[in-house]
């Protein structure tokens, strides 16, 4: 089969996408799917995605992590699969697309800029001195002092893989704040990837609701990650919500090809 795709990148978080608008690539096994986002053999990416037809949405976003399993909402993923329906002549002022985790809505703006609206958190919850939420994907964080000097594959896999996360997974984040700011720095660690990513949209979202500066009301976190900065835009309720959750930043075609996979 002839595989005809096109590569993206959002903060270095790297995507393999397909217009799966007629259905051509709906039997790709997970096989297949793992052998495409290997860096040595196949285009390499963290994960793929298939840009679908569904009523009442301009498009569906179907994500697979790069293990070839399907996978749940990943936030620069959403970014990148909105400017690819750009490129493909999909032009909306506001998108509304479904994934995993449910609709979701996303803008463009003239500086290419994409904006995602992430779904809604009204739980985090405290683990042995650190923090789970979910974000569309689920998330551990941990807040540190010196993020850069840390060993993120080696901590993050200790976690992923501990007796209470191993068998669903989890995502692992290392949170640097920056006092007095509302900056903060985030590496982190990806099941599926099962490796530190340049950059996580969910993970960035996470744990820039667990660095919140304005207790009841709008916050805006900026975000720096191994891959380039992000914003994270919100409202939080005096119950410990949040909502209307926006996460920017840019979104980038790399290059386009075709493949004859087996």
């Amino acid at each position: 089969m002839y595989f005809h795709f096109y590569k993206y990148q959002g903060t270095g978080n790297d995507f393999i996408l397909a217009d799966n608008r007629g259905q051509a690539y709906s039997g790709l096994t997970t096989a297949q799917i793992n052998y495409l986002c290997n860096r040595r053999f196949g285009i390499g990416a963290d994960g793929l995605m298939l840009l679908n037809t569904l009523e009442g949405y301009d498009f569906e976003m179907k994500y697979y992590n790069a293990d070839g399993k399907e996978g749940s909402m990943c936030g620069n993923g959403g970014r990148c699969i909105t400017k690819f329906a750009y490129h493909l002549g999909i032009h909306r002022e506001t998108y509304h697309f479904l994934a995993s985790d449910g609709p979701h809505e996303a803008e463009i703006d003239i500086e290419g800029i994409v904006s995602l609206k992430m779904k809604d958190v009204d739980h985090i919850r405290k683990f042995h001195g650190d923090f789970i939420l979910n974000t569309g994907s689920p998330h551990y964080i941990r807040l540190v002092k010196e993020v850069m000097d840390l060993d993120v594959y080696k901590k993050g896999h200790e976690i992923r893989y501990s007796r209470d996360f191993a068998e669903e997974g989890i995502n692992v984040n290392f949170v640097e704040q920056q006092e007095n700011s509302n900056k903060i720095r985030v590496r982190t660690y990806e099941r599926g990837v099962e490796d530190e990513t340049y950059s996580c949209g969910t993970g960035v979202t996470a744990a820039a609701l667990m660095s919140y500066h304005n207790e009841n009301g709008f916050n805006d976190i900026e975000v720096t990650t191994l891959g380039g900065n992000l914003t994270v835009e919100f409202e939080r309720s005096d119950n410990d919500t949040y909502h209307n959750i926006w996460l920017c930043g840019p979104a980038e075609r790399v290059f386009e090809g075709q493949l004859d996979i087996k």
